[in-house]
């Protein structure tokens, strides 16, 4: 075996296995699985198996995963640009998977950074209700940030807040909770050599103090009737089972729900009954790495809080307040938005020091919860002139935009355009055009004399 994995750690798995850990230490031995997952706000699966020149197999426990072949590089593809899907280990897609969210519902991530499972939480409201999105971390929320933006999610709240500072502002809010919690990475030992070389042996228990923390302040924003997935990506019980046990004896109201059952997936390890409710992925049994998945359910009827810090999307009027408005501004900005028909109740929309916002439908009370985006960025107001943005292009379809110049992926402009270059475009007149790439859109460009400016973000372009 060419990795050297700790001995308090392998004597650990020994215990925990018994007569298991043969196979288990084996896999180690065994190449990595690469996954990437579809993102269901953009393409369907069946469009995306039509489309996708890589070698896909379907990750049978996902409904939207599929494994692919390292030499496909997706990273280096056009529509790994378009937000046409993210590239995520088989097994960290799991909770994301089990935790069934519907649109329009209230969702927390609650440790989201960079994104992974936010982004698929995000697809399933389909542009309804809300997503707050936070990590601790200022500098990884941005990179949470621009994965949320690159799918194209709208109605996102993306937060740098410490949990007990969201859970001042929203409690009882939240109809589903995500809670990935920083652990020992046990389970991530085959895949990140740099994970092995910061665990320790009393890591576990240092983690798991931090995760009841955590815990504690996401079971205060669960509204009655919620769910909460808790996961890891570690193989020990002091940070699994023993965390959900504690949940369990000091939270009356909370009781633990089955998860769909799959073929690979093993039981929580516990001598009692109820804590085999959990589920645990190893690398042994299943195409993935380890993890640890939980839901739970709080008792009550889920309803909206009275006291929550947000109220209903306003009546359609004039534009929200924001900043004052001055009527030239929103003149420009009407008439850019004449182009585009998406959806949008002009009372959400925000103008803040020249930068307008669409908000989601619940309206938060910002005061003392750092943030990055509240909402879609649509764009900037100048003098005599409105720019859209990037996060605005990623947002629409093909389709809600009346000027398009629509490259196949095989076309070279695309990657010279993903370069930041002016390309040539079969196009007539000037001004915006959204430039996709097989009908998904990459960015802005502004059309003159048959060529495209490059507008695509500078901070996004390809670097290669």
């Amino acid at each position: 075996m060419g990795m050297q994995l700790p001995r308090e750690f392998t004597e650990k798995m020994k215990e925990l296995l018994g007569a298991q850990y043969g196979d288990f230490f084996a896999s180690y031995d065994q190449p990595r699985n690469f996954g990437l997952r579809v993102n269901t706000l953009k393409i369907s699966t069946q469009e995306f198996e039509k489309l996708a020149p890589f070698h896909l197999k379907k990750i049978p426990w996902v409904e939207n995963g599929y494994y692919y072949e390292e030499q496909d590089a997706p990273a280096r593809h056009p529509f790994y640009y378009a937000g046409l899907y993210y590239l995520q280990e088989p097994s960290a897609m799991t909770p994301a998977s089990v935790l069934k969210v519907r649109p329009g519902e209230r969702v927390l991530d609650l440790c989201a950074a960079p994104g992974g499972k936010a982004t698929e939480l995000g697809a399933k409201l389909c542009a309804k209700g809300l997503l707050v999105a936070n990590d601790i971390s200022a500098s990884r929320a941005k990179a949470l940030l621009k994965n949320i933006e690159v799918f194209g999610i709208p109605n996102a709240f993306v937060t740098t807040a410490a949990p007990a500072v969201l859970a001042r502002q929203f409690p009882a809010f939240f109809d589903k909770i995500l809670v990935d919690a920083p652990c020992s990475g046990e389970g991530m030992f085959r895949k990140e050599a740099a994970a092995v070389k910061a665990w320790t042996a009393d890591k576990p228990a240092v983690c798991a103090k931090q995760q009841k923390e955590i815990l504690s302040s996401a079971l205060e924003m669960l509204s009655p009737g919620g769910q909460l997935l808790y996961s890891t990506c570690t193989f020990s019980p002091e940070e699994n089972e023993q965390v959900v046990a504690w949940v369990l004896r000091e939270r009356r109201d909370m009781r633990l729900l089955d998860i769909p059952p799959y073929e690979g997936f093993a039981p929580g390890i516990s001598k009692a009954a109820e804590l085999k409710k959990c589920v645990r992925i190893f690398p042994h049994k299943m195409a993935g790495e380890g993890h640890f998945l939980a839901l739970m359910q709080k008792a009550g009827t889920n309803g909206l809080p009275q006291e929550s810090g947000f109220a209903e999307t306003r009546p359609v009027g004039k534009m929200g307040k924001g900043s004052a408005i001055r009527g030239d501004e929103q003149a420009i900005l009407t008439e850019f938005l004449s182009d585009v028909d998406m959806p949008m109740e002009t009372a959400r929309i925000e103008i803040r020091k020249g930068q307008a916002y669409y908000v989601p439908q619940y309206q938060s009370v910002r005061a003392g919860v750092p943030f990055l985006r509240n909402g879609l960025y649509l764009g900037e107001l100048k003098k005599d002139r409105f720019e859209p943005s990037q996060s605005f292009a990623m947002a629409l379809k093909k389709e809600q935009y009346a000027h398009t110049v629509d490259l196949d992926f095989s076309d070279e402009r695309v990657v010279r355009y993903l370069k930041g270059e002016t390309i040539a475009a079969d196009t007539s007149g000037k001004g915006w055009r959204l430039v996709c790439v097989n009908g998904y859109p990459l960015g802005w460009g502004k059309a003159a004399n048959g060529m495209l400016k490059n507008k695509y973000h500078a901070g996004w372009r390809m670097k290669y």
